[in-house]
């Protein structure tokens, strides 16, 4: 009996929540997206319990709040999903140009 291992690739929410640490110094992975809106904590825990993030400091005014950064397997993930994100781009249909009078 053989048993396969499945690599985890991270959802479309956790690739941009991990790719915004990339940019970071320390890798500093943020507490809230580009709109403004908290990120979902289910995604931050998530992301730490595959090894992808880890928590990096208790901020004693917000306790809820996971401050984490960015890890090795973190990094790796996201270099494995960028293949992943790309084939399925490429399987979209062209969007219609627009036309400019």
């Amino acid at each position: 009996m053989t048993f396969e291992v499945k690599k985890h690739v991270p959802s479309a929410a956790q690739r941009a929540y991990l790719q915004r640490g990339l940019a970071q110094p320390g890798g500093k992975l943020p507490l809230f997206d580009a709109a403004g809106q908290q990120i979902d904590p289910r995604t931050i825990k998530a992301c730490i319990e595959q090894g992808w993030a880890e928590p990096w400091f208790s901020n004693p005014l917000k306790p809820d709040w996971l401050v984490c950064k960015l890890t090795a397997a973190g990094r790796s993930a996201l270099a494995v999903a960028e293949p992943a994100a790309a084939k399925v781009q490429a399987m979209k249909p062209p969007t219609k140009a627009t036309i400019r009078l």
